[in-house]
């Protein structure tokens, strides 16, 4: 209905236009509108529009970004004379980056005109005070956001790519709203996170197609992480990471048949008992992290979780959230017996946080482009996957996630750094 509605007051012609042709063919920087919850030092608003603002490392080269903030809307912006760390740098950065500061989404996207005045948007609903609910999640206004962005869409008759930073929501059904309106708009989005991308020890990529057996991750922390967000800040790393290597399993992504959270005593009571298959790939994961000469702390008994995944093509996974654990992935392959391993690493890069070089460096290359390096199905995947898991903490009960029956293709290439 949105769809229809949309093409019968503008026009088909309007939905999924021609995307940034005088970027393309004159080589002008991108106009990018940003959208931000928060923005203060080493928030995700930080580090990544100071990248796309000064240059930043791509396959371990600096280069010059190709995009240009020109505007940003800043949900919450505290006294930037406060002190602290969560000072407010926006109107700092928006002085030395030349770029206007606007008090509503639909003024950034029309740079204070009457129009739609921008090539993209990028829409990072990260960090900022903002409560919780009751099983962890914190409550960022990213579906808020992308309605504005799309009542300026809806004005113009037109769309730009959209850039969203981690999941798209921490509601499923808000999450789920979103993919089908940016899909009956065919609005290009690509969304998710920075971990995935970085460095691998070692450049593990597995194949399209591959036969997969089982498959473990590793992440961290079960409790308290920066930020005050706990373990949903980092689950989805983990989900992410771990979603990126086994869609790339035969016969494709089928999506989740189920999941469940474990939490202290009763994860090594699985892992010793209807678990056991994980237990070799676990050590299999964080050997391959020790072997960076990174220092792994020892798993404790108290104050961890597992989530255990199971898929709808008979498919098991399993991924440890020990405290302060590292991101790691380990798979059994069909007719293999080691277990191949990797480490998710921004050791022996020298940038602060370069794993957001990485990103900021697939943000622009789908900026220019209008092309997304990444399924939006995976984040949607992941998106319901880690609500359920947090629902399944909760409840201390499996859940069976009849709506996470999603299929797609891993794309052909797998991008990430290569130290080598």
């Amino acid at each position: 209905m949105l769809r229809r509605n949309f093409i019968q007051t503008f026009g088909a012609a309007t939905v999924g236009a021609t995307l940034l042709p005088a970027a393309t063919r004159t080589g002008k920087k991108v106009r990018v509108a940003a959208v931000v919850t928060a923005y203060y030092r080493d928030s995700h608003a930080d580090v990544i529009v100071s990248r796309m603002a000064g240059g930043y490392f791509a396959d371990l080269k600096l280069v010059e970004p190709h995009c240009k903030i020109v505007s940003m809307f800043v949900a919450q912006q505290p006294d930037p004379n406060g002190g602290g760390a969560r000072s407010d740098l926006s109107r700092a950065s928006a002085e030395k980056y030349d770029f206007k500061l606007y008090s509503t989404i639909a003024g950034a996207l029309k740079q204070g005109g009457k129009s739609l005045d921008v090539d993209a948007v990028l829409l990072i609903g990260e960090h900022g005070e903002y409560p919780s609910n009751d099983i962890g999640q914190r409550l960022y206004p990213r579906f808020e956001f992308f309605q504005a962005v799309l009542a300026v869409f809806r004005e113009a008759g037109a769309v730009r790519p959209v850039f969203f930073d981690k999941h798209l929501s921490y509601s499923w059904e808000q999450a789920k709203a979103m993919y089908d309106s940016a899909r009956q708009l065919r609005i290009p989005i690509m969304a998710g996170s920075s971990i995935y991308v970085s460095a691998r020890i070692p450049a593990l990529s597995l194949p399209l197609d591959t036969a997969l057996e089982y498959a473990v991750g590793t992440g961290r922390p079960a409790g308290e992480g920066w930020g005050g967000t706990g373990l949903e800040t980092y689950a989805f790393h983990a989900l992410e990471a771990f979603q990126t290597m086994v869609e790339r399993r035969r016969p494709g992504e089928t999506g989740l048949r189920s999941v469940q959270t474990l939490n202290d005593d009763a994860v090594w009571n699985w892992a010793e008992g209807d678990g056991a298959w994980s237990k070799p790939l676990l050590s299999a994961a964080l050997d391959a992290a020790r072997a960076s000469e990174r220092t792994v702390p020892q798993l404790r008994r108290s104050r961890a979780a597992v989530f255990i995944l199971e898929y709808r093509d008979g498919f098991k996974g399993a991924i440890y959230m020990p405290t302060r654990g590292p991101t790691c992935f380990a798979a059994k392959l069909a007719g293999q017996d080691a277990p191949v391993a990797t480490f998710f690493t921004n050791h022996r890069i020298e940038s602060k946080y370069p794993h957001f070089d990485a990103l900021t460096h697939q943000i622009e290359e789908f900026f220019v482009s209008g092309v997304s390096p990444r399924p939006l199905e995976r984040n949607l995947l992941v998106s319901g996957a880690l609500e359920a898991l947090l629902r399944s903490r909760k409840s201390e009960q499996r859940i069976l996630t009849p709506e996470l029956a999603i299929q797609y293709r891993a794309p052909a290439k797998d991008y990430f750094v290569r130290l080598n």
